[in-house]
């Protein structure tokens, strides 16, 4: 059948339309502030970190970072039954944003210069630093000059501690990576590891979690500046969440979310970080 030029014209107009969608991320294009004006926002968080976001066995999702990351919903004006959370790995964090999977993520998320090419940070809300995690009868392992001589180090896929470790401090460690924080930690428990590398605030929930097992040893090595992740260039939600963020500190909510999620691992409360308005 020969089709007429107005009809070639629809037929082209659909088969568009079809590449558009078939090789879109999935997400809605729309930027945090327009989702938030609408009543909904879907945000990436972690599922298994203790005292920052963990999953129950309910399905419930607790944490200093689930707190965090429904006071900024809650200022954008969406409450917390309209929030829909993803889980966030580490190795995902920047494609999910990028395709618009996630509004956000607020997910123990580092601004570093390499990810800011690909994402935009608000924040950062949180300071922490680089630790070790060893068994509670360790005594050889006191920081991250001894993981040399061949010794087993775990951290997670798409993070960067372990490396940061093999590149600066033992060039003869053996690294070992997983999807989570917490098959790295089974690992050290049963002697598959000899130490769990990354942030302080991570490893002193796992130890809580597991009381006379492990331990953190020596003093943090880096400077970890956890911000909310959102899409590159989405300036104005950038701004409505660090504004967010401040009234958070300045609130109290931020201190006694801390109190509330970290104070049982006794992590010492740090300062509030100073947002930055780059």
């Amino acid at each position: 059948m020969r089709l007429t030029a107005k009809a070639r014209m629809a037929v082209g107009a659909l088969a568009i339309g079809f590449v558009a969608t078939a090789c879109g991320g999935g997400g809605d294009a729309g930027t945090v502030t327009e989702h938030a004006a609408e009543g909904n926002l879907t945000i990436g968080v972690r599922y298994d970190q203790p005292g920052l976001g963990l999953r129950q066995p309910d399905g419930t999702l607790t944490g200093f970072d689930i707190a965090v990351a429904e006071y900024v919903a809650d200022q954008l004006g969406v409450t917390p039954e309209n929030i829909t959370f993803r889980e966030a790995p580490s190795a995902q964090r920047e494609t999910l944003i990028e395709n618009g999977e996630v509004d956000y993520i607020v997910a123990t998320y580092s601004i570093t210069d390499a990810r800011k090419e690909k994402v935009d940070f608000a924040g950062p809300y949180f300071t922490a630093g680089q630790s070790l995690l060893v068994r509670e009868d360790n005594t050889d392992i006191t920081g991250p000059e001894s993981l040399n001589d061949g010794k087993r180090l775990c951290s997670v896929t798409g993070s960067t501690p372990a490396q940061r470790v093999k590149d600066e401090y033992a060039q003869d460690v053996q690294l070992q990576e997983f999807d989570t924080y917490s098959a790295c930690v089974e690992a050290l428990r049963n002697g598959a590891v000899d130490a769990v590398t990354t942030d302080d605030v991570i490893l002193a929930g796992f130890a809580a979690q597991s009381p006379g097992e492990f331990k953190l040893v020596g003093e943090p090595f880096s400077t970890e500046n956890y911000g909310i992740g959102l899409a590159l260039g989405d300036d104005t939600s950038r701004s409505a969440i660090n504004d967010a963020i401040e009234e958070m500190i300045s609130s109290g909510a931020w201190a006694d979310a801390f109190e509330t999620n970290l104070g049982p691992s006794g992590y010492a409360m740090p300062e509030p970080p100073t947002v930055d308005r780059y």
